[in-house]
């Protein structure tokens, strides 16, 4: 199967040619027929592949615990983007923002200090980039938490980061393999391994 049919298009579709000195986060909102969860790095188009069953199910898992766990002034919402700078404009799988950060049915991005919480359940396409790449610019661009969700016989494993704002990098905090039981950013009680059940996802 060719990449434009495994994302929809017609086989003769081509891709945008990037200008000289790259795309800017704008161009996202800009380019005709990009493919979902389209991501900008550094001036280059990142694509997705298609999700796993696992990375779908936790991320929808998430979002259902944190919006069910979080104050009245957070929301919880899964795969939009964070306009870092003119060239980075990377989706987290979940973001934790402000109810008032909303502005309007149409947003699809946010600011980055709007950002309370970054998530990214690594895949075996973005390994690199969920580890190394992301994190480091979320943190440069001052998103105070960040998780990091790993696969392990089928349960996610929670990597939990906070910012250090003096060297704008985040240091681990813990990991969590069967429940996850933080304060911060707000307290969260998560049963993980619950993930795979239909049906309340806090673990409390």
């Amino acid at each position: 199967m060719s990449a434009a049919r495994e994302y929809g298009l017609d086989d003769q579709y081509e891709w945008p040619r990037p200008p000289a000195d790259g795309w800017v986060a704008d161009d996202l909102d800009r380019l005709p027929n990009l493919p979902p969860h389209t991501e900008l790095i550094d001036g280059s188009l990142v694509l997705m592949s298609p999700q796993t069953r696992f990375h779908s199910r936790v991320i929808h898992y998430l979002v259902s615990a944190l919006t069910e766990q979080a104050p009245e002034h957070l929301e919880a919402i899964g795969e939009m983007t964070i306009k870092l700078n003119k060239r980075n404009r990377p989706e987290p799988d979940v973001l934790v923002v402000p109810v008032d950060a909303d502005s309007g049915p149409r947003q699809t991005w946010f600011e980055p200090e709007d950002v309370v919480l970054a998530v990214e359940v690594v895949s075996a396409d973005s390994v690199e980039r969920d580890r190394e790449v992301k994190p480091r610019k979320y943190a440069q661009a001052g998103v105070p938490h960040f998780w990091r969700v790993e696969e392990n016989d089928g349960l996610p494993v929670v990597y939990v980061y906070e910012l250090d704002p003096a060297t704008r990098t985040y240091a681990l905090d813990d990991i969590y393999h069967k429940q996850l039981k933080v304060d911060l950013p707000f307290p969260v009680d998560i049963d993980l391994t619950a993930v795979n059940r239909r049906g309340r996802p806090a673990g409390g």
